[in-house]
């Protein structure tokens, strides 16, 4: 973490996981604790349906709500699609757009991936950007390529000023919910990566203001090693964000100057 340039994140991915009572109860037990997080930013990015409810809860708190995913289009025929403009409206800050699930699952590409990114930036919301290669990649040793060529894609025609407002995380795929962990020096390798990518496209002052956060089974044993990393920023929390005492840990991890 460098929090002289950039904010530290916290960000849960419930992914298709609590209904509305729970998510209210959720956030009730979460408040004293993000209301302590002075260094750092925490998020929940919930169900689509849940999302009233989790903004209701939230509100007058320091936590944010974010979307799991986001359509590029404003409007039109796309049936049981959401449009960035109906997320803000609905009082998102924050969407995750390219995770590794939806890649696998619904056939998302990097071309996509780019025009959801536009999409969110338009509308005012925080993409959350997410990049990350299989064990096959790994052991082939293509890692770094394959990363480099997601941020690209993911950013472009992303101008400079709205670059502050992207958030990116490196989700290893072979690590989601699988128990396995990318080792703290390998998710800062790939950290520095990423901020080399940017660097090269937006300049040094533009790129170290980005948070780059680790996503893949980051949980209270491992948090402080993950995040001692200086281009781990944060964390995209799965499992361990359906449970307020241990993403509470993880946000202490986190908030520390």
């Amino acid at each position: 973490m460098n929090l002289r340039y950039r904010k530290t994140i916290i960000a849960g991915n419930w992914k298709m996981n609590l209904n509305a009572e729970a998510a209210k109860q959720f956030i009730a037990q979460l408040k004293p604790l993000a209301a302590e997080a002075k260094w750092c930013d925490v998020v929940l990015c919930v169900p689509f349906l849940q999302i009233p409810a989790a903004v209701k809860a939230a509100k007058g708190t320091k936590i944010a709500i974010g979307a799991q995913n986001c359509h590029f289009e404003t409007k039109g025929a796309y049936t049981g699609e959401i449009s960035c403009a109906m997320l803000a409206e609905a009082g998102v800050k924050y969407v995750i757009i390219g995770h590794s699930e939806r890649r696998r699952d619904c056939g998302e590409t990097d071309r996509l991936v780019n025009q959801k990114v536009l999409a969110a930036l338009q509308a005012g919301l925080r993409p959350i950007i997410c990049v990350g290669e299989t064990l096959e990649m790994r052991d082939n040793g293509v890692t770094l390529d394959l990363v480099r060529m997601q941020v690209k894609v993911a950013l472009r025609g992303v101008m400079q000023d709205q670059l502050r407002r992207v958030t990116i995380a490196y989700e290893p795929i072979w690590a989601i919910g699988t128990g396995y962990t990318a080792t703290a020096e390998q998710a800062g390798e790939v950290g520095g990566c990423i901020r080399e990518v940017l660097r090269q496209n937006y300049g040094a002052r533009a790129a170290r203001s980005v948070s780059i956060l680790y996503g893949g089974s980051m949980n209270t044993s491992n948090a402080a090693t993950l995040l001692a990393q200086p281009d781990v920023d944060g964390g995209l929390i799965g499992g361990a964000s359906l449970n307020a005492e241990s993403f509470g840990k993880i946000i202490e991890a986190a908030n520390q100057e």
